[in-house]
């Protein structure tokens, strides 16, 4: 990763914990958030790429950088990684609740266990973490919460209706947090990416045609890069961005 990311001097010696964030745009936040000084600590299903990319981030950058493999669709191991991160990085002041699975389905024939199984990973996550990071921030007299959602929220692509709907309640749940929280001084905030090129999106769904049909829906005819939604996740976690909460800020390249 070669982006070229804005300083903020809010963020240095910050401590920041993200979810799923071993690959894709988790772990261009890992290294955007490394590349402010942060202190950042991540968790993710994914040992073998969690602990690459300590070492690479580390090798690249001044900063602390911890990994601690989690299932986060069991909550309690959620909430005992989070607490063993506070504990080695200190109590975070950002939480990135970036954590997610685009498995598609056919509604006709979507069981209830995979229903469920969808939510586990798409949703809960989200609400526990920043449940347990919530009197972390506050004794510090304030944080910031981010959590992910998707345009697909908004348009509801067919295939995908646990992860459309998971999407959407991420919105109520920023709403909900931001009056909740607002009183501790926590920023609860919603980024609403578009099609965001992973490794993942470009081995398993972007096809030419595919990729031709959403530059037709799109003002930019660019593809939306990790980068893009770091640089925008850098910004809402800043000082910067103290007097905004509740929001929901969508980067797809203005799909009409």
């Amino acid at each position: 990763m070669n982006a070229d990311y804005t300083h903020y001097a809010s963020l240095a010696h910050r401590s920041v914990l993200i979810t799923g964030g071993a690959t894709g745009i988790g772990a261009c936040l890992v290294e955007a958030f490394a590349s402010q000084g942060s202190t950042v600590a991540f968790v993710d299903i994914n040992e073998e790429a969690g602990h690459e990319l300590v070492e690479r981030v580390q090798a690249r950058y001044d900063c602390k950088a911890v990994f601690r493999p989690c299932d986060v669709t069991r909550i309690d191991e959620l909430r005992a990684a989070i607490r063993s991160l506070a504990e080695t990085c200190g109590d975070f002041t950002a939480l990135i609740n970036n954590v997610a699975n685009d498995q598609r389905y056919d509604p006709r024939y979507l069981s209830e266990q995979a229903w469920y199984n969808s939510l586990a990973v798409n949703l809960h996550p989200a609400f526990f973490a920043a449940q347990t990071v919530q009197p972390l921030m506050a004794r510090q007299g304030g944080g910031v919460i981010i959590n992910f959602s998707s345009i697909n929220a908004l348009f509801g692509p067919s295939k995908l209706p646990s992860y459309n709907t998971a999407k959407a309640a991420l919105l109520g749940l920023t709403k909900s947090l931001a009056r909740d929280y607002g009183t501790d001084k926590i920023r609860v905030n919603a980024i609403v990416p578009g099609w965001v090129i992973t490794e993942r999106q470009l081995n398993k769904w972007l096809t030419p045609e595919a990729e031709a049909w959403w530059m037709d829906q799109v003002c930019l005819k660019e593809r939306i890069l990790p980068e893009d939604v770091a640089k925008l996740t850098l910004f809402l976690a800043s000082d910067d961005a103290r007097m905004i909460t509740g929001q929901k800020f969508v980067i797809d390249g203005g799909r009409l």
